[in-house]
């Protein structure tokens, strides 16, 4: 047996009307536009409020009616979504930091999705120290040679013998790339 959910605390109603509304029983609609009505303007639309609702499921529903929504549980679930993910805290972080006040609605979207891609870019360019060459012998063998290259780095998939088409290939590349130039060439498979 459940406990009844307590009502949430609004005296006057939101709004200050005689009856007020019921935060724990709202409609989705009535949030989204609740929500839209602040000083910031649109932060939030229906069709990213239907995928929240989804995403939470019935921890947002409304006590005893599931198509409704408790905006108090709506807004506790975001905030602990919010801190619970820290690379998303990371990238919300630097972009709170960044003056966007002066900026239209777009150039604004614009700014923070740059931010957040640089973040991305970041995290993806810690991959490690490079480690250390473990024969420097067949390095340097292969260095100028693409044959012995492919035969000492890469023999599963060179392990057959070369033709002489091939080795014409082979030595084309080579003086392409050490020598500079373009060639073109043509040969079956």
């Amino acid at each position: 047996m459940s406990l009844p959910r307590p009502k949430a605390h609004n005296p006057g109603g939101v709004g200050g009307g005689k009856g007020g509304m019921e935060l724990a029983r709202l409609k989705p609609g009535r949030v989204v536009q609740l929500l839209n009505s602040s000083p910031l303007g649109t932060v939030l639309t229906p069709q990213a409020f239907a995928r929240r609702r989804l995403e939470a499921g019935m921890r947002i529903a409304a006590a005893g009616d599931p198509d409704r929504v408790n905006l108090l549980a709506y807004v506790a679930w975001r905030f602990d979504r919010r801190h619970d993910d820290p690379s998303g805290h990371a990238v919300a972080g630097e972009q709170n930091q960044a003056d966007l006040s002066g900026l239209s609605a777009w150039d604004a979207h614009r700014e923070r999705a740059r931010l957040r891609s640089a973040q991305l870019s970041r995290l993806g360019r810690d991959i490690g120290p490079i480690p250390q060459v473990a024969d420097p012998a067949r390095r340097a063998a292969a260095r100028r040679d693409f044959r012995v290259f492919c035969e000492s780095y890469l023999p599963s998939v060179f392990a057959r013998a070369w033709s002489v088409d091939h080795l014409r290939a082979i030595a084309k590349i080579e003086r392409a790339v050490l020598e500079g130039g373009l060639f073109a060439l043509a040969m079956p498979r």
